[in-house]
């Protein structure tokens, strides 16, 4: 799923639901921040007490951090990166079959994924609840597929149905697909590895989007194909309406979050503005007007409910720039006097809380991983 649903949609849905303003800006941040936060180390130069950070050639540290790669960097491509990153919030294993790789593929609302969140329904930590929504969500996009490379990703034939909105990577592929139709999955299999869902490219995140493939089934794939037809607005709905569910369970335990003036909004409009047609950015602009045309938010909230993906880690570190801190290790950083109460922090600590019940709950379901981290 992409960021119209991860913050937007739910976003939105926080609101109708009955969290406040301020609530649900923090779930739906937590939620988008899970495909933004690319830092897995970042050295401190003016550590505080009471801070808890690791230590990193005797100098302290946040590490393991990363919740995200660059998916077509060969560097990124490490077991580390993949199995604490991609298959810890991306592609949740579903622990279904037999052999290993089968039982790393992805599976709507798998035991893993239930067992985090029931973990987080109870914590009052909002932080917690947005990045486990995240990884419940792209359970449901995502199902079918692996976070580690292997014949679970080697699809053939994968084409859209419907109009299709691709943005200029994907669509360079798409193109190149519709032209050299006969011999596509040969050479797709060359220049994009069977990783995630690349070799379906961003159709599973399209909320809009009926789209077909065929995959290996077989527990040892031995080349057994089947065809699927997949509808992208169904799977999308249906996660909707179960997120509705746990946000209003949510909201029973934790009612300090709620909205004193709550009002009612159209449940209906939102399911129907989930699965619109349109370039991202459309989808994104066209959730903002929803939400001002519903009265979920008023003009003057505009600059408080559009995302930028830097807000968080900028309120933390005082020498904060964008150039350096879009790097996979930053050193030497300068945390703010407040740090310890900065959304930044909050989800440094979500993310080491999620990463081990995430183990645990591999191991519980027979899924023998090891995380690979050394310090």
């Amino acid at each position: 799923m992409k960021r119209d649903l991860h913050y937007y949609a739910l976003l939105a849905l926080c609101r109708y639901c009955g969290f406040d303003k301020k609530s649900a800006r923090i779930i739906s941040y937590a939620s988008q921040y899970v495909d933004d936060a690319k830092i897995n180390l970042i050295t401190i130069r003016n550590p505080k007490p009471g801070i808890e950070c690791d230590l990193i050639n005797s100098k302290p540290a946040f590490y393991n951090m990363a919740t995200c790669q660059a998916y077509f960097k060969i560097k990124t491509f490490d077991y580390a990166a993949m199995i604490n990153n991609t298959c810890a919030f991306h592609f949740v294993p579903g622990c279904d079959g037999i052999s290993f790789t089968s039982k790393l593929r992805c599976k709507e609302a798998s035991p893993v994924i239930m067992d985090i969140l029931n973990q987080a329904l109870t914590d009052p930590d909002l932080v917690k609840l947005g990045i486990v929504f995240h990884a419940y969500a792209d359970t449901y996009s995502h199902q079918g597929f692996s976070g580690l490379p292997s014949k679970v990703n080697d699809i053939k034939k994968c084409n859209a149905i419907n109009e299709v909105y691709l943005e200029s990577g994907d669509f360079l592929l798409y193109l190149f697909k519709h032209v050299f139709i006969e011999r596509f999955d040969a050479v797709f299999d060359r220049i994009i590895p069977a990783y995630g869902h690349g070799q379906a490219m961003s159709l599973p995140d399209l909320p809009y989007l009926i789209w077909t493939y065929t995959y290996d089934c077989s527990e040892e794939f031995h080349g057994e194909y089947r065809a699927v037809s997949i509808d992208n607005r169904e799977r999308y709905q249906r996660a909707i309406v179960h997120i509705k569910h746990y946000l209003l369970q949510y909201l029973f335990l934790h009612p300090q979050f709620g909205d004193k003036d709550k009002k009612k909004y159209d449940f209906d409009r939102l399911m129907k503005q989930l699965i619109q047609k349109g370039s991202d950015k459309n989808r994104e602009e066209a959730w903002i007007s929803f939400m001002l045309e519903q009265g979920m938010y008023c003009e003057r909230d505009i600059p408080t409910i559009v995302y930028y993906e830097d807000d968080w880690v900028s309120e933390a570190f005082i020498d904060y720039d964008k150039r350096i801190f879009n790097n996979r290790r930053v050193l030497e950083a300068k945390i703010t006097k407040n740090f310890d109460h900065t959304c930044w922090y909050r989800f440094y600590l979500a993310v080491k809380w999620y990463k081990k019940l995430f183990f645990t709950s591999c191991r519980k379901h027979a899924l023998f991983i090891s995380d690979g981290i050394s310090i």
